[in-house]
């Protein structure tokens, strides 16, 4: 009985693994209002550590596309983007502008961002003493553009 059970078990996993891949999802980069106007040395990190998940110009890997990791990854992007999006800063109010660069500073310090799962997968998102200094700096003294 055990037998049989495994023996329907793998087989029918392929089977559903295959299917789920016909599951669309969203992976779109639309259209930004313009750049978030930082010094250069602050776009720099946050293009290489913030930009896949909060801006309109994520780069899609390979596995983004292969259920069920693509769900994952979507929703990670869509929630990032939501909460907080640099490719449409512009259209922020001056106040919304100054708490997210409040909660920015503070995620940041704290290690909750980017976060470490995001890290494991790319290494180059990691954030240096210096990085975390300047983006520090940036977000405490940075008006509202």
């Amino acid at each position: 009985m055990v037998k049989r059970v495994l023996k329907i078990g793998a087989l029918a996993l392929p089977i559903l693994l295959l299917i789920v891949q016909l599951i669309p999802v969203d992976r779109t980069n639309p259209p930004g209002e313009g750049e978030i106007g930082t010094p250069p040395q602050v776009a720099a990190i946050l293009q290489r550590a913030c930009y896949d998940c909060h801006s309109n110009q994520t780069v899609w890997p390979w596995y983004s596309k292969i259920a069920p990791v693509s769900w994952l990854i979507a929703r990670d992007v869509h929630e990032g983007r939501k909460e907080l999006n640099f490719s449409v800063w512009s259209s922020y109010s001056d106040k919304r502008k100054q708490k997210k660069l409040r909660e920015t500073g503070k995620e940041v310090s704290e290690g909750d961002m980017p976060p470490w799962y995001y890290v494991a997968l790319h290494p180059e998102a990691r954030l240096s003493d210096a990085d975390l200094q300047t983006i520090r700096a940036w977000a405490a003294t940075a008006p509202a553009p």
